[in-house]
């Protein structure tokens, strides 16, 4: 099975850092869990949603690349699904440094076959250009991720998708949580 899967939010639970630092940049005048299901729709939402100024963006980023990898924690059993696959590849509006950074500290590099990030020139997500490169490169059978515009290009495509803790998206598989991957996915996988 080879599998495309987002970063942020899919293989690694970033968003409560990301939330610290919105709400930090907000002088923490909005409540942590509304900014995290601001940004589970898109950065761009929330971007939009707090109508935060350039001079925020700016600070958010510089907080962003400040962080450590210890700041940003895999989901447990993910691992065990990157072992199982036969191909992993990664779609990520996120930049090249950033994601090897993470993946190194792991030592979680050698599971991908490919990484597609913001640095490669693909128009962002929901567009399909990225997702449609990796899969007449690699053959994608599934696509995994968190949020509604990780699985739209999949589906134009007519490839097979999994929502990874989100119920409001609509997606052929749903997960709460890695351990039921081959559980939930079994049928397909067979």
């Amino acid at each position: 099975m080879n599998i495309l899967w987002d970063f942020d939010g899919t293989l690694f639970d970033t968003y409560p850092a990301y939330s610290s630092i919105f709400s930090r940049v907000m002088g923490g005048e909005s409540d942590e869990k509304e900014i995290y299901e601001t940004l589970k729709v898109s950065f761009s939402h929330a971007i939009h949603f707090y109508n935060l100024s350039e001079n925020q963006l700016r600070e958010i980023a510089a907080l962003e690349n400040n962080l450590s990898p210890n700041d940003i924690q895999p989901f447990e059993k993910v691992e065990e699904v990157l072992k199982f696959a036969d191909k992993n590849v990664i779609m990520t509006h996120k930049d090249r440094k950033g994601v090897m950074s993470i993946l190194e500290h792991y030592g979680w590099e050698k599971y991908f076959n490919e990484i597609v990030t913001i640095d490669d020139g693909f128009p962002r997500k929901p567009n399909s250009a990225a997702y449609q490169y990796l899969h007449e490169k690699h053959h994608i059978d599934l696509a995994i991720g968190d949020r509604e515009l990780d699985l739209i290009p999949a589906k134009e495509l007519g490839i097979k998708t999994c929502s990874f803790q989100n119920q409001h998206v609509v997606a052929d598989y749903y997960l709460a949580n890695y351990s039921d991957f081959f559980k939930t996915v079994g049928e397909f996988i067979k």
